[in-house]
């Protein structure tokens, strides 16, 4: 079959003269750039990829577009940093211009062998509008930063029998001796599940069939799958699409879940004990995971589907989430922003004790904040963010039925609106305390010690706002600046 070509699969090679500069200088006038979340310094990012503690830093690759606010063909981007809080930008990691990848480098993960970084990606070939192959391929980074292909890819040519060409985003991890590689994927009936290879050494790869995990979610594709263990519990994280909304569950285009429970990967099953909503905001998914230091910590695309963003017109889109720190709690993943992001802390904007009524807080001018609150006895509360004459975002909690609900009904910019403008979730216990993480374009609300997250993409439209809280109790907080980590 002939491949397929539209303008939007070229790579980066095919840049002319100039361009790529242009798009750079075009983006980086940005009032919404983030300061210190992940970002493209131009074109469009989406999923974590790659994520890895590698000879003493953190690297973290990306989906990439370099030509526009759109998906085209994808490209892995790489950045490295020493605290997980400071990051340096690097060259293109991969690059797709092999037979095997020519309609995009698609998501994957990475495993270390021996002293080297493997990298494992999925290459996207399409032959029209609908037909498409996928093939999964390596790429290796040397102690020395330096990426090349392997010589022998696709490691993995094609698809097994019974599936669409709609097989991708391998996840890889060493067990009992031998290697397994979690692949998302769609059946030939146009469902969702997730399928299993092995290995003896992380290179040749045997099909050994599908893994069974007995939860009530259908969906047409299951993407990004991710395993691995905290406390001695299995955890399995993927990203079913196509799930219809349930109770306060599952309200975005696309969501993501997590199971707790007990893997036989030799029996090729997953006993799921419960299952959860990852993040209860309304951008969020694809996340991925990686062990540091003894930590679990996790990354995921704050966006989701194809929206329009008040950044298109200045030709880039979508961050990634701060670093979170998965913590075991029964068969829950607690999720918390990383401690190192203390040293991204500055200067003080505020703080001390609101007494019970209501009380403003004046946030004129600043872009990157972080505002902690605790809450000593149980109360109603109302926050509202991004106040002005025009704007607000509230976060309401119901006392009596244990009820966050986050509303941003009131902003201008709104994504998606067609799946409503709120979420919720219920506590399992009275709220207690609020860590909020504003930076520009991206606000990252953690309840309860990570008990819930929010993930919300906000566009405020002046820097005339205030933040402002009434409750039946006192509530104690801390507000301060948050400085630049990732420069343009």
């Amino acid at each position: 079959m002939t491949r397929y070509f539209e303008p939007k699969y070229r790579t980066i090679l095919d840049a002319e003269d100039g361009e790529l500069e242009a798009l750079k200088a075009q983006s980086a006038q940005d009032e919404w750039k983030p300061s210190f979340h992940i970002h493209p310094q131009y074109g469009l990012l989406n999923d974590p990829n790659g994520l890895a503690w590698f000879k003493g830093k953190y690297h973290v690759f990306y989906q990439w577009y370099p030509y526009g606010a759109y998906h085209g063909m994808k490209h892995w981007a790489h950045v490295s940093s020493k605290d997980l809080a400071h990051f340096d930008r690097h060259d293109t990691a991969i690059t797709p211009v092999e037979d095997y990848e020519s309609h995009g480098a698609y998501s994957g993960a990475s495993l270390q062998v021996g002293d080297e970084l493997y990298l494992y990606y999925t290459g996207n070939v399409k032959y029209g509008a609908e037909a498409r192959d996928a093939h999964q391929c390596l790429a290796i980074m040397n102690e020395n930063g330096e990426i090349r292909k392997y010589e022998h890819n696709p490691l993995i040519k094609s698809v097994p029998k019974g599936y669409t060409g709609h097989v991708r985003d391998p996840k890889v991890f060493e067990k009992n001796g031998q290697y397994y590689m979690l692949l998302g994927a769609q059946r030939d009936d146009q469902t969702g599940a997730i399928i299993v290879y092995r290995s003896p050494d992380a290179l040749n790869w045997t099909f050994l069939g599908e893994l069974t995990v007995d939860i009530d979610l259908a969906g047409y594709m299951w993407e990004c799958p991710d395993y691995f263990e905290v406390d001695g519990k299995d955890f399995l994280i993927f990203s079913p699409q196509g799930i219809e909304p349930e109770g306060e569950n599952y309200h975005n285009v696309f969501n993501t879940i997590y199971a707790a429970g007990t893997l036989s990967i030799e029996g090729l099953s997953f006993r799921v004990d419960e299952y959860h909503e990852l993040d209860k905001g309304f951008d969020f998914y694809a996340p991925q995971s990686f062990d540091a230091d003894g930590k679990r910590l996790l990354y995921g695309w704050a966006g989701v589907g194809e929206v329009e963003f008040p950044t298109d017109k200045n030709k880039w889109a979508h961050c990634l989430t701060l670093p979170r720190e998965l913590v075991r709690k029964g068969n829950r993943l607690l999720q918390r922003p990383a401690e190192a992001l203390e040293l991204l802390k500055g200067s003080s904007v505020a703080e001390g004790e609101l007494s019970s009524g209501s009380a403003g807080i004046d946030l004129a001018g600043f872009k990157a904040w972080r505002a902690k609150l605790k809450i000593e006895q149980a109360t109603d509360l109302q926050l509202e963010m991004f106040v002005s004459e025009n704007e607000k975002f509230t976060i309401t909690y119901d006392r009596a039925a244990k009820k966050v609900i986050t509303d941003r009904s009131g902003m201008v910019h709104v994504t998606e609106p067609q799946y409503g403008a709120t979420r919720e979730v219920t506590l399992t216990e009275n709220l207690f305390n609020l860590d909020i993480i504003v930076d520009h374009s991206i606000a990252e609300i953690f309840i309860n010690d990570g008990e819930a997250a929010f993930t919300c993409r906000v566009f405020p439209l002046t820097e005339d706002k205030q933040l402002k809280v009434t409750s039946d109790m006192d509530i104690y907080y801390e507000i301060h600046e948050m400085n630049r980590g990732i420069d343009e």
